[in-house]
């Protein structure tokens, strides 16, 4: 039997190993800090601790200053992901995380959203390097910007996963289709998806690509409005074959093929 409450405090700071584990689940932040001082309190004791989401800053605090666990990835995730982690502790330990421990990080809805996002940037940021089957296992199932990372990169089979992704957003291939430089392959696929293709910003934005292939454009020029239309004729950028194709269907839409668009036609 546990001692009485004004005297847990001392006992948790001593207490002899097996006992550990039934401290662990202490309401009263003092008795968790003096157990985190107990010669006895391990690294599978702070992981255990830290799986707590009631747990206070203080406490991870506590941990945190502990160099020693400090070393642990157990222990790093754990703080990276805990909801009350204070923020540069949290930074900290998600910059110093393995591969697939910050994709936990992004996925998982607790964690704060700086938190989630310094981790998706790490990720990002270590694209360039990764072997390809770790680029396959993050395009098929990564978040949305590690998949648009992925597929703006441009590896074949990486990029065929990634626009399957169920994670992946428009907002995500959008950004991929306004990037500048971004591979005619890349621009190609998304043209060609069964899903993406059918949205109707996406095919907006490859019509307005000058790296989609010409015969997209033809299928997709009929299915925007006339103010996209419009817009889209007037960029600089178009390709020669692409604005060929715009001001054919404005003027099949005027019904007159000789005419360009009109300011009274945009109502």
């Amino acid at each position: 039997m546990l001692p009485e409450a004004p005297e847990r405090v001392e006992f948790a700071r001593a207490a002899p190993a097996e006992k550990l584990v039934a401290l662990l689940h202490e309401a009263d932040e003092q008795i968790l800090l003096a157990l985190i001082e107990n010669p006895n309190f391990q690294e599978t004791h702070a992981e255990l601790l830290l799986e707590r989401a009631d747990i206070s800053s203080a406490v991870i605090t506590s941990v945190a200053e502990k160099g020693m666990w400090m070393a642990s990835e157990g222990v790093r995730l754990r703080i990276a992901q805990h909801a009350h982690s204070p923020t540069r502790l949290a930074l900290a330990a998600v910059r110093q995380l393995f591969l697939f421990d910050l994709v936990r990080v992004c996925m998982m809805p607790s964690a704060p959203p700086d938190i989630r996002r310094t981790a998706e940037e790490a990720i990002i940021a270590r694209v360039p390097y990764l072997a390809v089957g770790e680029k396959l296992t993050l395009a098929r199932r990564g978040p949305a910007r590690v998949a648009g990372a992925i597929l703006a990169e441009g590896h074949p089979q990486a990029m065929k996963l990634a626009l399957g992704n169920g994670f992946l957003t428009e907002s995500q291939v959008l950004k991929v289709l306004a990037k500048g430089g971004v591979a005619e392959r890349v621009v190609a696929a998304i043209a060609a998806h069964p899903k993406w293709s059918c949205v109707y910003n996406v095919r907006a934005a490859l019509v307005r690509n000058e790296q989609t292939p010409v015969a997209y454009v033809q299928r997709f020029v009929d299915d925007l409005t006339l103010r996209d239309l419009i817009d889209i004729s007037e960029m600089r950028e178009l390709s020669g074959e692409a604005r060929k194709l715009i001001v054919g269907e404005l003027a099949r839409r005027h019904g007159n093929a000789a005419a360009g668009p009109k300011s009274a036609d945009i109502e």
